[in-house]
């Protein structure tokens, strides 16, 4: 027929926008994976860190630190904010800043809280937009760029692997 448009199924489209989400996740995780360790100065570290105390000061959280408790799923994370709480695991912060360990705790800390302030979940764009939201309090570039490695490449490599990268801050 003449004049005729043809609109493919949602099918189709849900197929390809998984496609496409699978392509980024593959890009961003191979940036992550086959990037050299970015050298950091000790004036931006200091930065980064002076910044992290700055933000966790402002959590109106009770944040509690363990190795055994974890959340599953956003939901259960999210609920748990909603009480004024949270747990950071041990597990999940493990860079190789040389940092005092308790600014990865901190870290992690206001990482959580962003999902929760953005509505995001742990998907690829889940964590871009928690990273966007972290990204524009941040005093630096420099600043930024660790926050990019650590919440949308790290993650995406998480993602691609189906399991955690072997920890490192990366400057693509």
């Amino acid at each position: 027929m003449q004049g005729t448009i043809m609109m493919p199924s949602t099918d189709n489209l849900f197929q390809n926008s998984q496609a496409a989400t699978a392509t980024k996740i593959e890009r961003l995780a191979k940036l992550y994976l086959e990037g050299n360790p970015a050298e950091i100065s000790d004036a931006a570290i200091a930065q980064f860190c002076d910044w992290l105390w700055g933000e966790y000061q402002s959590l109106p959280l009770n944040i509690e630190f363990s190795w055994y408790e974890r959340y599953e799923n956003v939901p259960e994370m999210f609920a748990d904010i909603q009480k004024n709480h949270l747990w950071v695991s041990g597990e999940n912060y493990d860079t190789t800043l040389g940092l005092n360990p308790i600014y990865n705790f901190i870290f992690q800390a206001i990482h959580d809280d962003d999902h929760y302030l953005t509505n995001s979940d742990f998907s690829l764009a889940g964590e871009i937009a928690t990273y966007n939201a972290t990204a524009k309090r941040a005093p630096s570039l420099d600043v930024q760029k660790i926050l990019y490695s650590e919440s949308v490449l790290r993650p995406a490599a998480y993602l691609f692997l189906g399991r955690a990268p072997i920890s490192k801050i990366v400057f693509p």
